[in-house]
């Protein structure tokens, strides 16, 4: 355990402090339980509705890895989507991490991508996982590794611009109150040329499935994104040869930032 600024880090945590925008860092920001507090006590994020809230219950965070996302995940994918091995070989391909890189997993949960990202990047890079819920990233600490973890808000990251040479948000963004807010920040902390990979929701075509998905939608607090809407919004930030795969009602998206 190191120590930086008076405070006990460990050694991720202590060498993502410089991409910590100062103007971001609640001056009483302490590490707790071996990820950085940038909210405070008591204080979240402005959640979506009730699947966003059950992230922050003791409950969801004890079965998400083993029960929660790999039966959302089938559900929403469908019986021929992507496994969960599957989606880690599809972030992979859109971040094309290699050793050195710095990436930061926005909404990152108990931290299953954010290890696999740490041990891509290596000793010479950086993982970061960034989420609001303090019952997640406690898991995601107890699992180990060498990534910094922090608990802070999508819509307001709290690093500094050109931050990250690549960002994914994996089954998170349709949860975010202000989904495209969160894009905005996501797109600041990537350098140029920087990657991005997202999953998240896709509504269908017909009208009795976007019946359905609409009312899921409505009933959970998920954005149920329409099928072009978040390529084009990638587009319009300044990403290009975007790239899409539909999967039931998610869509895998990636994209690179232009230099």
């Amino acid at each position: 355990m190191a120590r930086a600024g008076g405070l006990d880090l460990p050694p991720a945590l202590e060498r993502a402090l410089p991409l910590i925008d100062p103007a971001r860092r609640p001056a009483a920001a302490e590490p707790t339980d071996g990820y950085l507090d940038l909210l405070g006590p008591g204080a979240r994020p402005r959640d979506s509705g009730r699947a966003q809230r059950l992230m922050y219950t003791g409950v969801v965070p004890a079965v998400y890895s083993r029960t929660w996302r790999p039966a959302w995940g089938r559900l929403a994918k469908g019986p021929f989507g992507p496994g969960m091995g599957e989606e880690l070989r599809i972030a992979r391909l859109l971040l094309n991490l290699g050793a050195g890189d710095g990436v930061l997993d926005v909404g990152c949960g108990p931290g299953n991508f954010t290890r696999e990202f740490a041990r891509t990047v290596g000793g010479g890079g950086l993982a970061v996982g960034l989420d609001g819920s303090p019952s997640m990233l406690a898991r995601a600490v107890q699992a180990g590794a060498d990534v910094a973890y922090l608990r802070g808000d999508a819509t307001r990251l709290p690093f500094r611009d050109d931050a990250f040479d690549a960002v994914c948000c994996f089954a998170a963004l349709h949860m975010f109150a202000e989904p495209f807010t969160a894009l905005d920040e996501m797109t600041r902390v990537l350098t140029p040329g920087g990657r991005i990979a997202l999953l998240t929701t896709c509504r269908t075509h017909t009208g009795v499935a976007r019946t359905w998905d609409g009312w899921i939608g409505a009933s959970t607090g998920q954005r149920m994104f329409e099928r072009d809407e978040v390529v084009d919004a990638l587009e319009a930030r300044g990403y290009a040869a975007v790239r899409r795969r539909v999967a039931g009602l998610t869509q895998f998206v990636g994209g690179r930032l232009a230099e």
